[in-house]
Protein backbone atom coordinates (compact mmCIF):
# COMPACT_ATOMS: atom_id res chain seq x y z
CA UNK A 1 0.00 0.00 0.00
CA UNK A 2 2.56 2.36 1.04
CA UNK A 3 4.21 1.78 -2.21
CA UNK A 4 1.32 2.08 -4.02
CA UNK A 5 1.26 5.86 -2.38
CA UNK A 6 4.53 6.57 -3.32
CA UNK A 7 4.33 5.76 -6.87
CA UNK A 8 1.15 8.07 -7.17
CA UNK A 9 2.70 10.88 -5.45
CA UNK A 10 5.61 10.26 -7.89
CA UNK A 11 3.04 11.04 -10.84
CA UNK A 12 1.64 14.09 -9.29
CA UNK A 13 4.90 15.20 -10.17
CA UNK A 14 4.48 15.40 -14.03
CA UNK A 15 1.16 16.32 -14.27
CA UNK A 16 1.67 19.68 -12.03
CA UNK A 17 4.50 20.29 -14.05
CA UNK A 18 2.54 19.96 -17.96
CA UNK A 19 -0.44 22.24 -16.25
CA UNK A 20 2.37 25.02 -14.83
CA UNK A 21 3.91 24.51 -18.78
CA UNK A 22 0.27 24.83 -20.35
CA UNK A 23 -0.99 27.69 -17.99
CA UNK A 24 2.10 30.00 -18.60
CA UNK A 25 2.47 30.13 -22.00
CA UNK A 26 -1.41 29.52 -22.95
CA UNK A 27 -1.86 32.79 -20.89
CA UNK A 28 1.07 34.53 -22.66
CA UNK A 29 -1.56 33.73 -26.33
CA UNK A 30 -4.16 35.14 -24.82
CA UNK A 31 -4.61 38.82 -26.04
CA UNK A 32 -4.73 41.59 -23.65
CA UNK A 33 -2.11 43.88 -22.09
CA UNK A 34 -2.00 43.62 -17.89
CA UNK A 35 0.18 47.30 -17.97
CA UNK A 36 -2.47 48.72 -20.79
CA UNK A 37 -5.16 47.57 -18.31
CA UNK A 38 -3.99 48.92 -15.14
CA UNK A 39 -2.31 52.25 -16.42
CA UNK A 40 -5.38 53.03 -18.78
CA UNK A 41 -8.34 51.80 -16.73
CA UNK A 42 -9.58 54.97 -15.54
CA UNK A 43 -8.61 56.90 -19.36
CA UNK A 44 -5.51 58.10 -18.32
CA UNK A 45 -3.30 59.42 -20.97
CA UNK A 46 -0.25 57.62 -20.53
CA UNK A 47 2.79 57.41 -22.90
CA UNK A 48 4.86 54.36 -24.36
CA UNK A 49 7.79 55.36 -22.18
CA UNK A 50 5.57 54.43 -19.14
CA UNK A 51 4.35 51.33 -20.37
CA UNK A 52 7.69 50.16 -21.45
CA UNK A 53 8.90 51.03 -17.95
CA UNK A 54 5.92 49.52 -15.85
CA UNK A 55 6.44 46.33 -18.18
CA UNK A 56 10.30 46.36 -17.63
CA UNK A 57 9.31 46.40 -13.69
CA UNK A 58 7.27 43.67 -13.75
CA UNK A 59 9.22 41.65 -15.75
CA UNK A 60 7.41 41.27 -18.49
CA UNK A 61 10.32 42.28 -21.44
CA UNK A 62 11.81 39.22 -20.77
CA UNK A 63 12.14 36.26 -22.67
CA UNK A 64 9.28 33.60 -21.43
CA UNK A 65 11.86 31.05 -20.98
CA UNK A 66 13.68 33.43 -18.34
CA UNK A 67 10.45 34.40 -16.72
CA UNK A 68 8.87 30.75 -16.68
CA UNK A 69 12.36 29.69 -15.10
CA UNK A 70 11.66 32.27 -11.83
CA UNK A 71 7.86 30.91 -11.81
CA UNK A 72 9.09 27.77 -11.47
CA UNK A 73 11.71 28.26 -8.91
CA UNK A 74 9.24 30.12 -7.21
CA UNK A 75 6.70 27.33 -7.40
CA UNK A 76 9.62 24.94 -5.57
CA UNK A 77 9.91 27.69 -2.48
CA UNK A 78 6.30 28.15 -2.34
CA UNK A 79 6.68 31.66 -3.65
CA UNK A 80 3.78 32.71 -5.58
CA UNK A 81 5.06 35.96 -6.68
CA UNK A 82 3.62 39.18 -6.57
CA UNK A 83 -0.06 40.65 -8.24
CA UNK A 84 0.40 42.53 -11.03
CA UNK A 85 -2.79 44.54 -10.62
CA UNK A 86 -2.58 44.82 -6.55
CA UNK A 87 1.24 44.67 -5.85
CA UNK A 88 0.27 42.54 -2.87
CA UNK A 89 1.63 38.79 -2.33
CA UNK A 90 -0.45 36.56 -4.68
CA UNK A 91 -0.07 34.01 -0.92
CA UNK A 92 -1.74 36.92 0.61
CA UNK A 93 -4.44 37.39 -1.83
CA UNK A 94 -5.49 33.94 -1.93
CA UNK A 95 -4.85 33.13 1.99
CA UNK A 96 -7.41 35.88 3.03
CA UNK A 97 -10.16 33.57 0.43
CA UNK A 98 -8.92 30.30 0.79
CA UNK A 99 -10.57 29.67 3.96
CA UNK A 100 -14.08 30.73 3.13
CA UNK A 101 -14.09 28.83 -0.09
CA UNK A 102 -13.07 25.87 1.68
CA UNK A 103 -15.52 26.17 4.45
CA UNK A 104 -18.37 26.48 1.97
CA UNK A 105 -17.22 23.33 -0.26
CA UNK A 106 -16.89 21.52 3.02
CA UNK A 107 -20.31 22.42 3.97
CA UNK A 108 -22.12 21.41 1.11
CA UNK A 109 -19.94 17.79 0.55
CA UNK A 110 -21.25 16.99 4.18
CA UNK A 111 -24.79 17.81 3.29
CA UNK A 112 -24.34 16.33 0.17
CA UNK A 113 -23.26 12.63 1.32
CA UNK A 114 -26.01 13.18 4.64
CA UNK A 115 -28.76 13.39 1.90
CA UNK A 116 -27.72 11.49 -1.38
CA UNK A 117 -26.68 8.50 0.54
CA UNK A 118 -29.44 7.33 2.51
CA UNK A 119 -31.72 9.21 -0.55
CA UNK A 120 -29.62 7.14 -3.10
CA UNK A 121 -30.08 3.61 -1.01
CA UNK A 122 -33.93 3.79 -0.46
CA UNK A 123 -34.17 4.50 -4.33
CA UNK A 124 -32.26 1.55 -5.27
CA UNK A 125 -33.93 -0.74 -2.76
CA UNK A 126 -37.43 -0.19 -3.30
CA UNK A 127 -36.81 0.16 -7.24
CA UNK A 128 -40.21 1.77 -9.25
CA UNK A 129 -42.21 2.37 -6.48
CA UNK A 130 -43.83 5.72 -5.32
CA UNK A 131 -40.44 6.53 -2.97
CA UNK A 132 -38.09 5.75 -6.42
CA UNK A 133 -39.85 8.32 -8.24
CA UNK A 134 -40.19 10.76 -5.51
CA UNK A 135 -36.03 10.80 -5.10
CA UNK A 136 -35.87 10.78 -8.66
CA UNK A 137 -37.84 13.73 -9.43
CA UNK A 138 -35.91 15.33 -6.21
CA UNK A 139 -32.45 14.55 -7.74
CA UNK A 140 -33.44 15.79 -11.56
CA UNK A 141 -34.88 18.87 -10.15
CA UNK A 142 -31.14 19.45 -8.50
CA UNK A 143 -29.72 18.43 -11.65
CA UNK A 144 -32.22 21.24 -13.50
CA UNK A 145 -32.19 24.38 -11.09
CA UNK A 146 -28.99 26.11 -10.97
CA UNK A 147 -27.23 26.77 -7.68
CA UNK A 148 -27.34 30.63 -8.14
CA UNK A 149 -30.75 31.05 -9.30
CA UNK A 150 -31.36 28.31 -5.95
CA UNK A 151 -29.44 30.76 -3.87
CA UNK A 152 -31.44 33.82 -5.24
CA UNK A 153 -34.79 31.80 -4.30
CA UNK A 154 -33.31 31.25 -0.69
CA UNK A 155 -32.63 34.89 0.20
CA UNK A 156 -36.18 36.05 -1.36
CA UNK A 157 -37.80 33.26 0.66
CA UNK A 158 -35.49 34.02 3.93
CA UNK A 159 -37.17 37.90 3.16
CA UNK A 160 -40.37 37.50 2.30
CA UNK A 161 -41.10 34.89 5.23
CA UNK A 162 -38.58 35.64 7.94
CA UNK A 163 -37.61 39.42 7.26
CA UNK A 164 -33.73 38.45 7.44
CA UNK A 165 -31.11 38.38 5.36
CA UNK A 166 -27.79 36.60 5.92
CA UNK A 167 -25.13 38.73 7.16
CA UNK A 168 -23.29 40.71 3.93
CA UNK A 169 -19.94 41.09 5.89
CA UNK A 170 -18.06 37.56 6.31
CA UNK A 171 -17.10 36.52 9.71
CA UNK A 172 -14.40 33.77 10.44
CA UNK A 173 -15.78 30.73 12.79
CA UNK A 174 -12.41 31.11 15.14
CA UNK A 175 -14.35 34.87 15.91
CA UNK A 176 -17.90 34.11 15.93
CA UNK A 177 -19.39 30.27 15.00
CA UNK A 178 -22.45 31.73 14.93
CA UNK A 179 -22.54 34.69 12.53
CA UNK A 180 -20.16 32.67 10.36
CA UNK A 181 -22.37 29.79 9.84
CA UNK A 182 -25.71 31.60 9.84
CA UNK A 183 -24.09 33.47 6.50
CA UNK A 184 -22.22 30.04 4.93
CA UNK A 185 -25.28 27.57 5.21
CA UNK A 186 -27.00 28.94 2.94
CA UNK A 187 -24.48 28.98 -0.35
CA UNK A 188 -23.70 25.51 1.44
CA UNK A 189 -27.41 24.48 1.23
CA UNK A 190 -27.86 26.21 -2.42
CA UNK A 191 -24.68 24.59 -3.54
CA UNK A 192 -25.18 20.85 -1.73
CA UNK A 193 -28.41 20.42 -3.58
CA UNK A 194 -26.74 19.71 -7.04
CA UNK A 195 -23.94 18.22 -5.10
CA UNK A 196 -26.30 15.76 -3.13
CA UNK A 197 -28.29 15.11 -6.81
CA UNK A 198 -25.15 13.83 -8.19
CA UNK A 199 -24.18 11.61 -5.87
CA UNK A 200 -27.28 10.10 -5.02
CA UNK A 201 -27.88 9.04 -8.56
CA UNK A 202 -24.75 7.60 -8.62
CA UNK A 203 -25.46 5.78 -5.47
CA UNK A 204 -28.80 4.73 -6.62
CA UNK A 205 -27.52 2.53 -9.69
CA UNK A 206 -24.48 1.28 -7.81
CA UNK A 207 -26.45 0.00 -5.41
CA UNK A 208 -28.92 -1.69 -8.02
CA UNK A 209 -25.79 -2.60 -9.65
CA UNK A 210 -24.55 -4.18 -6.95
CA UNK A 211 -27.39 -5.94 -5.85
CA UNK A 212 -27.72 -8.21 -8.44
CA UNK A 213 -24.34 -9.36 -7.99
CA UNK A 214 -23.14 -13.55 -7.49
CA UNK A 215 -22.27 -12.71 -3.78
CA UNK A 216 -25.56 -11.02 -2.91
CA UNK A 217 -27.25 -13.83 -3.76
CA UNK A 218 -25.13 -16.20 -2.03
CA UNK A 219 -25.32 -14.10 1.20
CA UNK A 220 -28.88 -14.03 1.16
CA UNK A 221 -29.03 -18.25 0.80
CA UNK A 222 -26.81 -18.59 3.56
CA UNK A 223 -29.73 -16.65 5.56
CA UNK A 224 -28.11 -13.15 6.11
CA UNK A 225 -30.53 -10.99 7.24
CA UNK A 226 -31.47 -8.76 4.37
CA UNK A 227 -30.01 -5.43 6.31
CA UNK A 228 -27.05 -7.27 6.87
CA UNK A 229 -26.60 -8.09 3.18
CA UNK A 230 -27.17 -4.01 2.14
CA UNK A 231 -24.99 -2.55 4.91
CA UNK A 232 -21.95 -5.47 4.96
CA UNK A 233 -22.24 -6.68 1.41
CA UNK A 234 -23.56 -4.07 -0.78
CA UNK A 235 -23.09 -0.84 0.35
CA UNK A 236 -19.38 -1.02 0.89
CA UNK A 237 -19.03 -1.78 -2.78
CA UNK A 238 -21.63 0.66 -3.81
CA UNK A 239 -19.99 3.70 -2.23
CA UNK A 240 -17.03 3.55 -4.73
CA UNK A 241 -17.99 4.98 -7.53
CA UNK A 242 -20.04 7.38 -5.09
CA UNK A 243 -16.48 8.34 -3.28
CA UNK A 244 -15.32 9.00 -7.11
CA UNK A 245 -17.91 11.71 -7.28
CA UNK A 246 -18.00 13.33 -4.10
CA UNK A 247 -14.11 13.56 -4.40
CA UNK A 248 -14.22 15.01 -7.84
CA UNK A 249 -17.53 17.58 -7.01
CA UNK A 250 -15.60 19.09 -4.07
CA UNK A 251 -12.35 19.60 -5.56
CA UNK A 252 -14.78 21.54 -8.41
CA UNK A 253 -16.33 23.33 -5.73
CA UNK A 254 -12.84 25.02 -4.70
CA UNK A 255 -13.10 27.63 -7.83
CA UNK A 256 -16.16 26.54 -9.45
CA UNK A 257 -18.65 28.88 -7.18
CA UNK A 258 -18.42 31.91 -9.00
CA UNK A 259 -21.45 33.15 -9.79
CA UNK A 260 -22.50 31.39 -6.23
CA UNK A 261 -20.10 33.72 -4.49
CA UNK A 262 -21.56 36.82 -6.52
CA UNK A 263 -25.13 36.09 -5.30
CA UNK A 264 -23.89 35.83 -1.53
CA UNK A 265 -21.64 38.54 -1.50
CA UNK A 266 -18.91 36.33 -0.96
CA UNK A 267 -15.20 37.08 -1.52
CA UNK A 268 -14.03 33.58 -2.12
CA UNK A 269 -11.73 31.71 -4.45
CA UNK A 270 -14.15 31.99 -7.58
CA UNK A 271 -14.57 35.47 -7.24
CA UNK A 272 -10.70 35.93 -6.94
CA UNK A 273 -10.23 33.74 -10.28
CA UNK A 274 -13.35 35.96 -12.92
CA UNK A 275 -11.00 39.29 -11.04
CA UNK A 276 -7.60 37.99 -11.95
CA UNK A 277 -8.81 36.74 -15.90
CA UNK A 278 -10.77 40.31 -16.18
CA UNK A 279 -7.82 42.07 -15.33
CA UNK A 280 -4.91 40.16 -17.04
CA UNK A 281 -3.07 39.47 -13.94
CA UNK A 282 -1.44 36.41 -15.18
CA UNK A 283 0.63 35.77 -12.23
CA UNK A 284 -2.48 35.58 -9.62
CA UNK A 285 -4.19 33.31 -12.32
CA UNK A 286 -1.34 30.82 -12.61
CA UNK A 287 -1.17 30.87 -9.01
CA UNK A 288 -4.59 29.96 -9.11
CA UNK A 289 -4.57 27.58 -11.78
CA UNK A 290 -2.03 25.08 -9.39
CA UNK A 291 -3.60 25.43 -6.97
CA UNK A 292 -7.23 24.00 -8.07
CA UNK A 293 -4.58 21.43 -10.03
CA UNK A 294 -2.99 20.40 -6.31
CA UNK A 295 -6.22 20.28 -5.48
CA UNK A 296 -7.97 17.67 -8.00
CA UNK A 297 -4.87 15.56 -8.11
CA UNK A 298 -4.73 15.44 -4.08
CA UNK A 299 -8.64 14.85 -3.87
CA UNK A 300 -7.38 12.12 -6.74
CA UNK A 301 -4.57 10.64 -4.41
CA UNK A 302 -7.07 10.20 -1.39
CA UNK A 303 -9.71 8.79 -3.45
CA UNK A 304 -7.67 5.84 -4.63
CA UNK A 305 -6.28 5.22 -1.00
CA UNK A 306 -10.22 4.84 -0.26
CA UNK A 307 -10.56 2.45 -2.31
CA UNK A 308 -7.72 0.94 -1.31
CA UNK A 309 -9.12 0.88 2.40
CA UNK A 310 -12.44 -0.43 0.99
CA UNK A 311 -11.81 -2.59 -1.62
CA UNK A 312 -9.43 -5.66 -0.31
CA UNK A 313 -8.97 -6.39 -4.12
CA UNK A 314 -7.14 -2.97 -4.59
CA UNK A 315 -5.12 -3.09 -1.14
CA UNK A 316 -4.07 -6.72 -2.40
CA UNK A 317 -3.28 -5.84 -5.77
Amino acid sequence: MLRYAARRIALMVPTLLGVALLTFFMLRVVPGDIVEVKLRSDGAQVTQEMIDSERARLGLDRPLVVQFGDWMRGLVTLDLGTSMWTGRPVAQEIGIRLGLTMQVAFMAAVIAVLIAVPLGTISALWRDTWLDYAVRIFTMAGLAVPSFWLGMLVILGLLSVFHWSPPVTYTPFWRSPLENISQLIWPALAVGYRYAAVVARMVRSSVIEVMREDYIRTARAKGVFERLVVARHAMRNAMLPAITVVGLEFAFLIGGLVVTEQVFNLNGIGRLFVEAVSRSDFVLVQALVMLLAVVFVTMNLLIDMLYGVLDPRVRHG
